[in-house]
């Protein structure tokens, strides 16, 4: 009975010759979702605001792809790396030339860590052509034609950077909101860089053209904080399919009587996939580290700012004669924090439960593998499965954790620790509250946050 069934399925597998010219003839030629395809957008996007420059990306050939580091790319690059650290040092003067609050922390944090990211973009796009070769010869050897790989990739670029765009604009109404009452004997473009940028113009004398330098830069910044989360998303859906291309062929196999070359062939298929994503998260592991690291920080800024304070939509300054008339009757800077906190801890889940999906994309062969027939059960299929087993396939922060599902509640427990206990420090020390939130004048702390968070 067994080997019936082993001639039946070798019969299916093997077809015959006039078959392959048969089924030539009536199957429409689909396209392969390639690397350099799938991911085009996404890093056009990214060169816009000086990141990962290397020359190529909009070509299909792997061989084009070249980081030139005498080139417009690389000094667009260096110039925006040295204007974020410009505002990093504004930012670390204020503190040291100020009282240490959390709100300042916050900023030195926000602009040394876009500092960082570019950094590690630049780490990424030295070993960019050769990762990107090695993509292409993996691709040669098994083409994968996921037609909705280059859809999902677009899409997620357009609600992130739609988002992102969002929030930026909401930021500014709060801004302008603020400055209408709190720097109304100045110019409004003068009053609004003034009153957003106050570590900037409280050292160097304001200029409108320093100002848009200063509003240029956090855009960029702003930018740069969504894209290190779109860019880890964008990846995880081209390894995850990938995987998901050698899952297929496996699940349309199961319970089946096929061939030893079979099972040898497909294992060296999901040997190939697993070896690329080690390649992969050699090259881009700090981005996901800065990635997690940062948005578990501000996530973790944003709740302590709303224990302590709450949303409100007054200002410290509202003491003053209100003459301007606000879009949003006052409110703009708790709609601002209300919608970034929202949008910070969707995007935050997004990237783990994204990034995660590599992880179980390569446990899926296991299932398969337990229901070999025993007829057919040889040594490839066993290697197949210690491998499966054995191995640990997942993206990582620089080898200090793994994205897998289980990273997520880690996360979460960590916060709500992290808040409980800013709860009851709060809560035995008010004095200390209040002492902080003094600390800035013409400024809340709330809008302080907010603007770390822009």
């Amino acid at each position: 009975m067994g080997q019936k069934h082993f001639k039946k399925n070798l019969s299916l597998w093997i077809p015959a010759k006039n078959n392959k010219v048969h089924a030539a003839k009536l199957k429409p030629v689909r396209k392969q979702a390639t690397f350099q395809k799938s991911l085009r957008m996404s890093l056009i996007i990214g060169q816009l605001f000086s990141l990962i420059p290397v020359n190529g990306v909009c070509s299909n050939s792997a061989a084009n792809v070249r980081f030139i580091l005498l080139s417009w790319k690389s000094l667009y690059s260096f110039l925006s790396l040295f204007g974020q650290g410009f505002m990093t040092v504004m930012c670390i003067h204020k503190v040291v030339h100020s009282t240490t609050s959390l709100s300042n922390n916050a900023l030195v944090v926000f602009y040394g860590t876009t500092c960082i990211t570019m950094t590690m973009f630049l780490i990424v796009a030295r070993a960019w052509p050769t990762l990107v070769q090695h993509i292409a010869r993996t691709e040669e050897l098994d083409p994968n034609f996921d037609s909705s790989l280059s859809y999902k990739c677009n899409l997620t670029c357009a609600i992130v950077l739609m988002l992102a765009l969002l929030e930026h604009i909401l930021s500014l109404l709060s801004a302008f909101a603020g400055a209408m009452v709190c720097q109304a004997d100045k110019d409004f473009y003068e009053g609004f860089v003034t009153h957003f940028y106050p570590w900037v113009f409280n050292v160097i004398p304001y200029s409108v053209a320093l100002g848009a330098l200063t509003q240029f830069l956090h855009f960029q910044s702003t930018f740069i904080w969504n894209f290190s989360d779109l860019f880890v998303i964008c990846m995880s859906y081209y390894l995850t399919s990938r995987l998901e291309h050698i899952n297929e062929k496996l699940l349309a196999a199961q319970g089946k009587y096929l061939p030893e070359i079979f099972w040898k062939n497909t294992r060296e298929d999901y040997s190939r996939a697993t070896q690329l994503v080690r390649r992969v998260d050699e090259v881009i592991s700090g981005v996901v580290f800065i990635s997690f690291a940062n948005n578990l920080f501000f996530i973790c800024l944003q709740l302590y700012n709303t224990l302590e304070d709450g949303i409100r939509g007054t200002e410290q300054c509202s003491s003053r004669t209100k003459t301007a008339a606000h879009l949003l009757g006052g409110y703009e800077a708790a709609t601002y924090f209300l919608f970034s906190l929202i949008y910070l801890m969707s995007r935050s889940i997004a990237v783990s439960l994204i990034a995660s999906q590599v992880n179980g994309a390569s446990t899926v062969p296991a299932t398969v593998l337990y229901d070999v027939p025993s007829p057919v059960y040889c040594i490839e299929v066993q290697r197949f499965l210690d491998q499966v087993n054995g191995d640990h396939v997942a993206l990582s922060g620089l080898q200090f954790f793994s994205v897998t599902r289980g990273l997520l509640l880690t996360v979460a427990g960590t916060i709500v620790t992290y808040e409980l206990v800013m709860v009851q420090f709060t809560s035995s020390s008010p004095s200390s509250t209040n002492s902080s939130v003094n600390t800035l004048p013409n400024i809340t702390t709330t809008m302080i946050s907010s603007t770390a968070m822009t």
